[in-house]
């Protein structure tokens, strides 16, 4: 079957980017694949975790800590998709042959503590699908059922499915405080943040503030709602946390000196963090989903603690209840978030979607530095 993959026997992590086009076997369901599934993938989805693989940036020990444990030296990469199911193992009753499916990223042990008190989501043991264990770059994926999400077509567009899982993500960011009246801040509008957008004004905010430098990601925000949008001035090379003096007083303009109820920060850079903390009111809320290895130093500590800010990291999704809530959001058409998710995000699938038949490296890396969400279709 065709499949991209990081394949470190053919090329060194720290030199190398990007992903291999190649054939490789097709996954079978053994006799003891009894919890398992096998899945013809449709539609797979370009995130930004892909793109940390593309580009060395990121999940590079991860991959090969898990290749050395199995003893292989090639991944699958990617993990949103939309599919049909071939095949289940015996145990398997929830799924059958047939059903279109999404799948849940996280492969859960089901036995540490996380997942004994109902908090799958930060599973000790997790392995996760496109990293350490073989992803849906494929043309199949064999994966444990209890991972897949039934999906309605009739009710959801097929592009848009495939990328239900990380308009998870956003949804619960967007439950980490409750929106209804609220002033809300979404500090990064790349996918993640364009998907807050919708989210925060379907749960009822009052007022969403977009803060972004990218002209393009500055206009879809726009056109998903978003109230203003404000461009951050970067902060100086030799004090990178530093937050912005300009934003924050901008900020405070269009909240009468008190500022938001909500901020999420969805970029992981030290200085936008910081924003996030400053830009927000007394007693209100910082939304942490944004990600970056190393340290991070907080401006004005005392500011979290004096202010009682609630500062809340988000990982994944509530399994499965933020996959419920996706749903119910997308199902919804009168919300008008599918339809703005498929028309602007998605730009209707003109140059979003690339054909595995017709897919290129160098290609394909013009698509991903284009629009917040590509596409690959593989059946």
């Amino acid at each position: 079957m065709k499949a991209l993959t990081f394949d470190r026997s053919r090329e060194d992590w720290s030199s190398s980017k990007g992903l291999i086009k190649e054939k490789v076997p097709r996954p079978v369901l053994q006799d003891q694949d009894r919890d398992m599934a096998l899945v013809r993938v449709k539609i797979a989805g370009f995130c930004g975790s892909d793109r940390g693989i593309w580009y060395r940036k990121a999940f590079g020990d991860m991959i090969n800590n898990s290749l050395n444990r199995e003893q292989r030296d090639k991944r699958i990469v990617g993990h949103e998709f939309l599919g049909e199911v071939i095949e289940v193992g015996g145990d398997v009753t929830r799924i059958r042959a047939g059903d279109m499916v999404a799948a849940e990223s996280h492969i859960v042990c089901e036995q540490c503590l996380q997942c004994l008190n109902g908090e799958l989501h930060v599973c000790a043991y997790d392995k996760i699908i496109g990293i350490s264990h073989d992803g849906c770059f494929a043309e199949y994926i064999k994966i444990p059922a209890r991972c897949l999400w039934l999906t309605d077509l009739q009710k959801i567009r097929p592009e848009v499915a495939a990328v239900q899982e990380p308009f998870g993500n956003a949804v619960h960011a967007c439950q980490a405080a409750d929106m209804r009246g609220k002033t809300v801040a979404i500090i990064g509008c790349g996918t993640i943040g364009l998907f807050a957008i919708l989210i925060a004004k379907g749960l009822g905010a009052s007022k969403v503030y977009g803060v972004e430098v990218d002209p393009h990601h500055i206009d879809l925000a726009k056109k998903l709602g978003c109230d203003e949008v404000f461009v951050p001035n970067l902060p100086p090379k030799e004090k990178p946390w530093i937050s912005d003096s300009k934003l924050i007083e901008t900020f405070m303009e269009h909240t009468n000196g008190l500022g938001v109820d909500v901020a999420l920060e969805m970029v992981g850079i030290n200085s936008s963090l910081n924003n996030a903390i400053k830009v927000t009111r007394r007693g209100g809320h910082v939304v942490m989903f944004g990600v970056r290895n190393g340290d991070i130093q907080i401006q004005d500590y005392h500011r979290v603690v004096m202010n009682g800010l609630q500062l809340h990291g988000i990982v994944g999704r509530r399994i499965f209840d933020t996959w419920k809530i996706t749903s119910r959001l997308l199902e919804n058409r009168s919300n008008g978030i599918h339809d703005k998710i498929y028309e602007i995000i998605l730009n209707k699938g003109e140059g979003v979607v690339t054909d595995i038949d017709d897919w290129s490296q160098e290609e394909f890396e013009q698509v991903i530095n284009t629009y917040p969400k590509p596409l690959i279709r593989f059946s």
